[in-house]
């Protein structure tokens, strides 16, 4: 591996293709009870077509049409080898939803949709988050931090926001139903975690009954007082059962690289 995410870190692996010989019929049915908006044709194991909604929509009057008589010949694959964002060209230079992802033997091993490569861009975002908060620290309290990758226990995570929106909470849970689980980012203490971004996330999550959750764990080399965490504790924020979740407006759906409250900023940067 060079370092750069591949198809295989983000493709469906569970392949749910069709024989050339079904109906138009049977394919509409299949294609239904699935989240794609096309469905791989596979013959002996091997691709050899793919049906869209759209060919399945045309021949909507012709039932009892085989789908090998209404699918063009071929159809455009990707590789888990592939760079993802070479894969992401692919969909979008072909106007493409779901391609199919095949070894070199031809048999499809997996499916990548546009979702999927939607996905793969925000999680790039999330190092440089974990960056500038590092930076930031470290200067500001005169420590080393090490970054570490870990799933923790909800129970342990203490926020440093006092409110979330009902509808956000329920957005975010349509992401980790549909595979975006964004790591949470927390500063470890002593015998809890501070949670400075990821709020909606880990309560979405605990609602759907959730235990625990991918972090980012940002470690100090000694213990440091945080402003954020006095400020949350000031306002009776303590534990995730604290944090009010407000049902009457809308999240504003704004891009907040940290939660920094007012005394964690450097001078001039809060704004």
């Amino acid at each position: 591996m060079d370092g750069k995410l591949k198809v295989s870190n983000y493709m469906v692996r569970e392949v749910v293709s069709i024989p050339p010989d079904y109906t138009v019929e049977q394919a509409r049915k299949k294609l239904i009870e699935t989240e794609f908006h096309g469905l791989p044709v596979a013959e002996n194991g091997n691709i050899i077509g793919f049906v869209t909604a759209k060919e399945l929509l045309r021949a909507i009057d012709r039932p009892n049409d085989k789908v090998r008589d209404i699918i063009k010949v071929g159809t455009i694959t990707v590789s888990p080898d592939m760079d993802i964002d070479d894969a992401s060209r692919v969909l979008f230079r072909y106007g493409l939803r779901n391609v199919p992802v095949v070894d070199e033997n031809g048999v499809a091993v997996g499916m990548l949709s546009n979702i999927d490569i939607i996905r793969s861009h925000i999680e790039k975002a999330t190092p440089n988050k974990i960056n500038m908060l590092k930076v930031f620290l470290e200067k500001k309290h005169g420590v080393c931090i090490a970054i570490k990758r870990r799933v923790i226990p909800i129970e342990m995570i203490r926020p440093t926001q006092h409110e979330v929106f009902a509808d956000e909470l329920r957005g975010r849970q349509y992401e980790i139903k549909r595979g975006l689980v964004e790591p949470l980012i927390v500063i470890q203490k002593n015998s809890h975690y501070v949670l400075v971004d990821g709020h909606h996330r880990v309560l979405a999550a605990r609602d759907m009954g959730v235990r625990q959750f991918q972090a980012f764990v940002l470690e100090p080399d000694r213990e440091i007082e945080l402003g954020m965490e006095r400020s949350a504790e000031e306002l009776g924020v303590r534990t995730l059962d604290d944090v009010k979740i407000i049902q009457s407006s809308h999240h504003p759906l704004v891009q907040v690289y940290t939660r920094l409250l007012k005394d964690e900023m450097p001078a001039g940067e809060n704004k």
